[in-house]
Parts: structure tokens; C-alpha cells; sequence
């Protein structure tokens, strides 16, 4: 059992420092067992790459659906999205979770977590990389502390697992 941590019959999948660490009941628990849960998003494209377009919805949330283009993509968004946005949304608020999990779990919840999520598309490599950007406000941790815990979340979101094929970059900064 991880030092400190409370349980409540459940074990959470993600062990940021490396033991199962427990999680409070949650709306994907039945019973003692953590249910796997899906998200899904739908992407409709017409037309050839170049000329063509598309929607993507998010279908789980029901947030909306946003246009997409190659030229949003490959030069300027003109107020559309790209597959390469939507990943760095997702790498940040996973990130930002796992960083938020981490730091509390080491006895020093967090303030605030501010983290941006840079990534980088060229032709004909495709994306080539991503840069996290974190600030946060965290009482009562070394700098040492704080850079550590960054780095183990960086390693350790499901969504840096996730895209592990890519070099992904960390700028960690605790603010005061």
C-alpha cells in the first residue's frame, strides 16, 4: 500500500510515483472495480486533402464540433482547428491532472497549474515533437521538489504514454 494514501476499496490505474495509489468512487466505478471508460470524437472530411474540409464533434461531452482544413492545419487556423491543437489540448489537461495528482500526492497540493502544450507539425515528417510549459503556484515545495514531480508527470500522463513515439519537452516554472 502506498504511505499515505486512503483507500476506499478502489485502486487507481495511473501510479504516477509508482505504486497503485487509491481513488475516491467515481461515476466509472461499479462495485470495487474502476470501469474503463471511452471518450469519442467524429471527424467528417469531404473533398480531396488539399481543397477539402471537415468538422470534428466531440461527442462524449457535447461541447460542439469545430471546422478543419489543411490550410488550417499546414499554415494558418483562420479559425479552425487541427488534429495537432487537439492534441496539445489534451496533453495539457492531462498533464495538468497528472502534475495536480502528483503533487498532492507528495503532501503539497497545488495552488494552480497554468500548462501550455506547443505541437510542432512539419511536411513531410509530420509532428516532430511537443513542448509543455508549466507554471504553477505551489506552497511550501523546494524547487527541486517541484521539478522533480514535473518531470514524473511528464513521464507518467496517460497522454505522454500515449505519444511516446514523440520527443516531448518540458519547461517547468514555480511561480510565487
Amino acid at each position: 500500500m502506498c504511505p499515505g494514501a486512503v483507500w476506499y476499496h478502489l485502486r487507481c490505474r495511473w501510479a504516477l510515483s509508482g505504486c497503485w495509489h487509491a481513488i475516491p468512487a467515481s461515476p466509472a466505478v461499479k462495485g470495487d472495480a474502476v470501469v474503463a471508460t471511452v471518450r469519442t470524437a467524429t471527424t467528417r472530411w469531404e473533398g480531396p486533402l488539399d481543397t477539402g474540409k471537415g468538422s470534428v464533434s466531440l461527442d462524449s461531452s457535447g461541447l460542439g464540433s469545430y471546422e478543419l482544413t489543411w490550410l488550417s492545419r499546414a499554415e494558418a487556423p483562420n479559425g479552425r482547428t487541427s488534429p495537432e491543437e487537439l492534441i496539445a489540448a489534451a496533453h495539457s489537461g492531462c498533464y495538468s491532472m497528472a502534475l495536480s495528482f502528483g503533487l498532492a500526492q507528495g503532501g503539497h497540493p497545488p495552488t494552480s497549474i497554468t500548462t501550455s502544450a506547443d505541437v510542432s507539425f512539419e511536411l513531410p515528417a509530420g509532428i516532430t515533437g511537443i513542448r509543455l510549459s508549466v507554471h504553477a503556484v505551489v506552497p511550501g515545495i523546494t524547487a527541486a521538489e517541484f521539478a522533480a514531480a514535473a518531470e514524473d508527470a511528464k513521464q507518467n500522463c496517460p497522454v505522454s504514454k500515449a505519444l511516446a513515439g514523440t520527443t516531448i519537452e518540458l519547461t517547468a516554472t514555480l511561480d510565487q
